[in-house]
């Protein structure tokens, strides 16, 4: 009875880590931490309010750096002040992997 009562434990154990080890960081909405990830980007060194990390595939985001008009999830342009949001470029631990494009972007 003890065994069966260890494995179902694991079991039980398992099913709940599976799905959050395998969920994006972002949001179907295009939401990292109530940080919507559309608009006017800062590039900094340290204290971002998100941690980056460029990728080739099995992005979290889609990102398309445009000139003007940032309004939809993956569209950033890249600015010194008047940001929206900061992000730090980094290769270990990331918050979320984004992949540039040059069409369609946005969550997968």
């Amino acid at each position: 009875m003890k065994k069966i009562t260890a494995i179902l434990t694991i079991l039980l154990l398992l099913t709940m880590t599976l799905p959050a080890m395998a969920a994006s960081a972002v949001n179907r909405d295009g939401y990292y931490k109530g940080i919507k990830l559309c608009g006017r980007v800062k590039v900094v060194e340290h204290f971002a309010d998100i941690k980056v990390k460029v990728v080739e595939s099995f992005p979290d985001l889609k990102v398309k750096v445009v000139e003007a008009f940032p309004d939809k999830i993956g569209e950033w342009k890249f600015v010194e002040s008047g940001e929206d949001f900061t992000v730090q470029f980094v290769e270990n631990f990331p918050d979320i992997k984004i992949k540039y494009v040059n069409a369609f972007p946005g969550v997968e």
